[in-house]
């Protein structure tokens, strides 16, 4: 009598990527200023609808986010003021540079976004634009706007972080 062949454990075979591999970010534009000009409370990754010469352009690097912002309208969310170069290759193809562009979220995120955009008087701002894996994504973040006092509250806060760190550095060095 034939022994039965154990079933395999691996579900496909063809497959060479491990179960536990991460996908791989790459960060197109990052919004520097937000972090300093808003105190971020959320963040949300979301997909955002680009045309072909978008995404070429995206790939070469040619994105501008400093004084984009997200609003939600009639049950749509929309990125406004990202500014995406034109593509130089696009002829009469191209896009407008600085279009609103829609962001995909589901339906039920885009209310939470919203009521919570109009309980608390919270903006939504992009953080940054990067490829994870082929699909373009964005970072919003829900912020609410800094007073002049707290920023120097946040620039006194890390710089006294800094010094404590040094003083530690030196003592493990003497040590």
């Amino acid at each position: 009598m034939a022994a039965k062949a154990k079933p395999s454990t691996n579900k496909n075979p063809g497959n060479a990527k491990a179960a536990d591999e991460k996908p791989v970010y790459k960060t197109i534009s990052d919004n520097r200023r937000a972090r300093h000009e808003y105190e971020i409370i959320e963040k949300i990754e979301c997909g955002i609808a680009l045309t072909g010469t978008e995404v070429k352009a995206l790939r070469l690097g040619r994105c501008t986010m400093q004084d984009a912002f997200a609003r939600v309208e009639d049950g749509e969310a929309y990125l406004y003021n990202c500014n995406i170069s034109q593509y130089e290759f696009g002829n009469r193809f191209n896009h407008e540079p600085s279009r609103k562009r829609k962001l995909l979220l589901h339906r039920n995120e885009i209310f939470k976004l919203n009521q919570r955009i109009k309980e608390k008087g919270l903006t939504l701002i992009p953080l940054r634009i990067y490829f994870k894996r082929n699909w373009v994504k964005v970072e919003l973040a829900l912020a609410k706007g800094k007073q002049l006092y707290d920023k120097r509250d946040t620039v006194q806060k890390r710089d006294s972080k800094r010094q404590l760190d040094r003083l530690a550095k030196q003592v493990r060095t003497r040590v």
